[in-house]
């Protein structure tokens, strides 16, 4: 910046000025400070719109580094919420698979037993019908024996 150095010239002219005597007053060349403060004074706009061009830009890049941040977090949380319900949608399809798998046990007990119910009844009518036929056949022998 011009204006930076246009002040350190400034302060130099008045740190080797002539100093007055018996005071702390120094004697500066009123020309040349003059003209120092009036290209202060022109290059002062310039300089004030690159401070006030950084100042803005500064803050466009907070809030679009603020933006980005708020962007980043709403992303993790959404993962996160996404991956808690589909880490609970897992955990609900096991369960369901359990309890469907429990009841498969149950109807196939049930179907078996049911099946060893009919079998056996149907078994015991056989045994007696068989039983029938015999003592059938016994008293058909005997009708035999005694003619």
């Amino acid at each position: 910046m011009k204006i930076i150095s246009l002040l350190n010239e400034l302060e130099r002219i008045i740190q080797e000025a002539s100093s007055l005597p018996l005071s702390s007053k120094v004697m500066v060349n009123p020309e040349q400070v003059l003209e120092i403060v009036q290209e202060i004074m022109h290059n002062l706009p310039e300089d004030l719109k690159e401070a006030q061009y950084v100042r803005e830009e500064r803050k466009k890049i907070l809030i679009e580094a603020q933006n980005d941040a708020e962007r980043i977090i709403n992303d993790a949380e959404s993962k996160i919420r996404d991956m808690v319900d589909e880490n609970q949608i897992t955990q609900s399809a096991y369960l369901e698979a359990e309890e469907i798998r429990k009841r498969a046990e149950e109807i196939s007990t049930e179907i078996r037993q049911s099946t060893n119910e009919y079998a056996d009844n149907i078994l015991r009518k056989v045994q007696m019908n068989l039983n029938s036929v015999i003592e059938q056949i016994e008293e058909n022998r005997n009708e035999l024996k005694s003619n």
